[in-house]
């Protein structure tokens, strides 16, 4: 029984600088770190690769769990930060706020680099923007709890 989404996961080139972006202009929790070295069979295994290390760090925001990883065996290739959206793999993470002119302007003032002002659709506002890496980061307000989009954040006991 598949339950829904557990976390998404990003390879980034600075863990501490991606850390620091997603915790401290994003909001999420730092709640776990870890890492691993080289000669980790199973790891190895997961990933299909002969050999690999890496440092990793777990963020939560609401319901959603965010993985980071700073590989350092095998060496990363790098990716184009201004990569199109229309690119095959995933294309964006999608943070759901309130006050999305307020966050826009926040984490704009914040050094995050957007596609252009939030949107409005109607039912929801949205804009892309980038992290430190290249990655897309939508921002998403959604207007009413009747829309079948809209995401009901459980509370926390």
């Amino acid at each position: 029984m598949i339950r829904g989404i557990h976390h998404t996961a990003i390879s980034c080139i600075d863990i501490d600088r991606s850390v620091a972006f997603y915790r401290d202009l994003l909001g999420f929790e730092l709640v776990m770190e870890y890492d691993w070295s080289e000669g980790q069979v199973d790891t190895n295994r997961t990933h299909a690769l002969p050999e690999t290390a890496s440092r990793v760090a777990i963020l939560r925001c609401g319901n959603a769990m965010l993985e980071l990883f700073q590989y350092r065996t095998p060496e990363p290739r790098p990716v184009d930060p201004e990569r199109k959206l229309i690119d095959h793999g995933i294309i964006h993470l999608c943070i759901d706020v309130k006050d999305i002119d307020g966050e826009y302007e926040r984490l704009k003032a914040g050094g995050m680099n957007f596609h252009c002002e939030p949107v409005d659709y109607g039912s929801c506002r949205c804009t892309y923007g980038r992290d430190p890496d290249g990655n897309v980061i939508e921002l998403i307000e959604v207007h009413s709890a009747d829309d079948p989009i809209y995401l009901e954040v459980p509370k926390r006991s």
